[in-house]
């Protein structure tokens, strides 16, 4: 079943995150995943606002959480902690 990846994030280094948003892209695409809202509007209804809005679509929730894991998306990562404030997680769609 199809799963969504989905962040939530605060950007406080503009900098480093850029470096993070660049390895990011590929480790996603290289697990299969694909963007379908990044850094769009949005409207924020409940909960805390958070102005960068990430949504990936993966084959299945195993597939986003291998993603999550790699190698690849770690190094990424790494340059986004410290440099944001965040929340992800994946969600299977109904679908």
């Amino acid at each position: 079943m199809p799963a969504l990846w989905i962040a939530h994030v605060t950007v406080t280094d503009e900098e480093a995150y850029a470096k993070y948003a660049a390895l990011a892209g590929p480790a996603i695409a290289k697990h299969g995943g694909s963007f379908i809202a990044r850094a769009a509007r949005y409207v924020q209804l409940e909960g805390k606002e958070r102005p960068r809005n990430v949504v990936a679509k993966f084959d299945t929730l195993e597939a986003a959480e291998a993603c999550y894991h790699s190698p690849e998306y770690q190094e990424a990562l790494s340059h986004a902690r410290g440099a944001s404030e965040r929340e992800l997680l994946v969600v299977e769609t109904t679908e």
